[in-house]
């Protein structure tokens, strides 16, 4: 009888058996993982590489002296090259004549007669006081400045002088530094020297030796298998198109409930939890702190310092500057404002030169004053102006007093499948027995036969064995 693995048993394609990970290393030549690609995928007669169409390399001796020739060199001809012609450029020649310096505007520009405009402004009228103005402010009636004597300056009128003599301390390092001379070091580097071999090169190795060309087979091309179109014809029709049907109902009944406006005839108290149990704390105003007023001191003021009772006061020779002071150079001869530019260059009286391409303007222009109206204004007849007509449809929900038909299409049309259950997902699978188990993972199951079946019945059927004492 077949021998079923768990991995064929199952139906739903999620059943697998636990693999070993030992059997890549079980003793044998014939020791392989087991692999989707393995199942699925036969294993082709072995091939042959390619043959290797690169030339065979060959070691060839000197064949003496490269020429230093080139096919450039050789057929390379020098040809004479002159200097390309420069373009003259022609001299300037003024136009005869002269300028016509007159524009459009001067031309048709009529200039009128303008009045001056009568200012719309009132005149400021100055009223004179016959009173003296007090100029003298707030501050300087208030204000009395004291008399106080300018402080002398106790710093000393002091610069620095250098000593003329020569600085002769000295430093730590170089009381401790003791001068040496340098010290040579051995180098233990090895001699940059190649060492030269008197035997010749031999270019040979064992690859071009011992390598074998073998014939190699032509390659197995696989001939492409010819498309046939289907005999059915093509159903464009889905379950949706097939199935659905539109059924015409009434608008949902809104489960919505309805809202009542909740109104007491009874008066609003007006008086609150907080109203009822908050007692009102009396409360005193806050003091006044009056501030103290100043009075100014009566004796005088002690400017001495520090500096001025202690500092003693040396004779120091004042600081002379050594820059002299910029002198600034001027010349008694007037300035010359003349310049080549003044001198050589001339303007030219110059007038507008009539153009010969240009055609005279067919339309004259107005030269009265431009009426202040458009076409728009002239032509433009009112019309009284009527309201658009809406057919836009009311707003309101339609309703009907038909209840809603709760049945769907796919109540009446759906039809229940029976679910099948994988054998393969049981730990037993049902109508299977099991027999053994590879080193690879594998369980293998056989089909209950017909002896199997008997044997039960019987092992059923039989009566218990019972003990009997004598």
């Amino acid at each position: 009888m077949k021998r079923l693995c768990v991995c064929e048993i199952c139906n739903c394609g999620r059943h697998r058996c636990p693999h070993q990970p030992t059997v890549l290393y079980r003793k044998g030549s014939e020791g392989y993982a087991v692999t989707e690609y393995v199942e699925k995928f036969p294993a082709h007669e072995s091939r042959q590489p390619p043959k290797i169409l690169k030339p065979k390399y060959e070691y060839t001796a000197d064949r003496g002296k490269m020429e230093g020739t080139t096919t450039f060199k050789s057929d390379f001809i020098p040809y004479e090259v002159s200097r390309r012609p420069g373009k003259q450029q022609a001299e300037y020649q003024p136009n005869p004549g002269e300028i016509d310096l007159g524009t459009t505007y001067k031309q048709d520009f009529n200039p009128y007669q303008l009045q001056p405009v009568t200012p719309l402004k009132p005149k400021v009228m100055i009223r004179p006081t016959s009173g003296k103005l007090n100029a003298v402010p707030t501050y300087k009636e208030d204000f009395r400045a004291w008399e106080i004597p300018k402080r002398e300056l106790s710093k000393p009128d002091e610069t620095y002088h250098p000593p003329p003599g020569k600085f002769g301390n000295t430093t730590t390092f170089q009381d401790d530094f003791v001068p040496r001379g340098p010290v040579l070091r051995e180098s233990f580097k090895p001699l940059n020297v190649a060492k030269q071999n008197d035997a010749p090169f031999e270019g040979v190795t064992s690859n071009q030796l011992s390598y074998i060309p073998h014939p190699v087979e032509a390659r197995f091309i696989k001939a492409p298998e010819e498309y046939k179109p289907s005999s059915q014809p093509f159903q464009d029709l889905t379950t949706h198109r097939k199935d659905y049907q539109g059924i015409s109902g009434p608008m949902p009944k809104s489960f919505k409930p309805e809202r009542v406006k909740i109104s007491s005839e009874a008066p609003f108290q007006s008086s609150t939890e907080f109203r009822e149990r908050f007692q009102q704390w009396p409360v005193s105003l806050p003091q006044v702190h009056k501030s103290v007023e100043y009075v100014s001191p009566t004796a005088d003021m002690d400017l001495t310092t520090t500096t001025k009772t202690t500092y003693i006061k040396h004779k120091v020779q004042p600081f002379i500057s050594i820059k002299p002071f910029p002198k600034p150079n001027r010349s008694p001869a007037p300035f010359h404002s003349n310049t080549t530019m003044k001198d050589d260059f001339k303007p030219w009286v110059t007038a507008r030169r009539l153009s010969t391409f240009h055609k005279p303007e067919e339309i004259q222009r107005a030269s009265g004053k431009m009426e202040d109206l458009t076409t728009f204004r002239a032509h433009f007849i009112q019309h009284p102006l009527q309201p658009n007509i809406s057919y836009k449809p009311a707003a309101a929900p339609p309703r009907t007093d038909v209840p809603l038909e709760e049945s769907t299409s796919y109540r009446t049309d759906f039809t229940p499948k029976k679910v099948s259950v994988c054998p393969a997902s049981f730990e037993s699978p049902p109508g299977f027995i099991f027999q053994n188990s590879d080193e690879r993972g594998h369980r293998f199951f056989r089909r209950v036969s017909d002896q199997d079946k008997i044997q039960v019945q019987l092992q059923v059927q039989a009566p218990n064995a019972v003990a009997v004492m004598s």
